[in-house]
């Protein structure tokens, strides 16, 4: 949504500290930039380990921003993968948001690459998912200093992660390890996935300001559910942008893969960036006049 390059790298890539951890691992540290090799760049300065830290990825043997710059060594294989993952309630991706990652497909396949459409199975993570990052809230909530400013919704999840601690939480961990088993059966094919950065366009500001709790995590979760299974895994993942759409709104599309990929990953996207020339495109700005009429 912000016409930027994300980098969201390896679980423990840049430290957490004083944290061992983020949010019980889900959440990642990454890197934006203009550019890709900008975001590359940015990611050597700041990868690092701290002794004390519950993931320590070992660094790879040369800097991020080299690999950016060298290009895709081979051919990729390329999955194409539309279905959103499952979770309690159907998601339909926006036709606009399709039609832009069918077309970041077609420069793809333009440059080489092995592009095959297919949908794949991410195994039952949501309900995995969220014992971690509720009780994550729990634990920050602990930490502000005057938790009678929080959003009432902020402050209805962190008590639902209260309950999740403990036995609920240990399960969630203990799941993660058979999930990426499951999951990362699709690189035994592919090198790469390839999925929308969100499922719809950018939403309106203050699109959830009068909704209640769960109406709230229905709309986070419709907008935004192809990213969260790589923080789930602790795997690496390149948000790209992908055009526009609508009224000059920015979209994405997301590059995945398995662990410590990070290398590939940005290799194929900066080959992708001297194609589609995205870092040469200024960001429409678009005021409210303009949008009312």
């Amino acid at each position: 949504w912000t016409h930027l390059v994300g980098i969201k790298p390896q679980r423990g890539r840049i430290s957490s500290w004083p944290d061992r951890e983020a949010f019980n691992g889900i959440t990642c540290i990454g890197t934006l930039a203009a550019t890709v090799v900008d975001a590359a760049a940015l990611l050597d300065a700041c990868a690092g380990s701290h002794p004390g830290d519950r993931h320590r990825p070992v660094l790879p043997s040369r800097r991020y921003v080299d690999a950016a710059r060298a290009g895709p060594p081979r051919r990729l294989r390329i999955a194409l993968s539309l279905r959103p993952p499952w979770v309690l309630h159907t998601i339909t991706p926006s036709p606009e948001i399709i039609a832009a990652v069918r077309a970041v497909a077609d420069q793809l396949a333009g440059l080489g690459h092995e592009v095959e459409e297919r949908n794949l199975r991410y195994g039952p993570m949501g309900p995995f998912f969220v014992p971690r990052g509720s009780v994550g809230l729990w634990d920050w909530c602990q930490r502000v200093p005057d938790r009678s400013l929080l959003d009432p919704r902020t402050v209805a999840s962190a008590r639902f992660g209260r309950y999740m601690a403990g036995p609920v939480l240990g399960v969630a961990r203990a799941a993660e390890r058979p999930l990426a088993s499951f999951f990362g059966r699709a690189f035994r094919r592919f090198d790469v996935v390839l999925t929308p950065a969100t499922a719809v366009p950018p939403l309106p500001a203050g699109a959830s300001r009068e909704m209640s709790r769960w109406q709230t995590e229905m709309l986070m979760t419709s907008a935004c559910p192809y990213s969260w299974p790589w923080n789930l895994l602790g795997w690496p993942a390149v948000s790209v942008p992908a055009g526009f759409v609508g009224d000059s709104l920015s979209v994405g599309a997301q590059l995945g893969g398995s662990a410590n990929s990070e290398p590939l990953l940005l290799a194929l996207a900066a080959e992708l960036e001297s194609v589609s020339g995205w870092a040469d495109v200024p960001l429409p700005v678009v005021t409210a006049q303009e949008r009312a009429g």
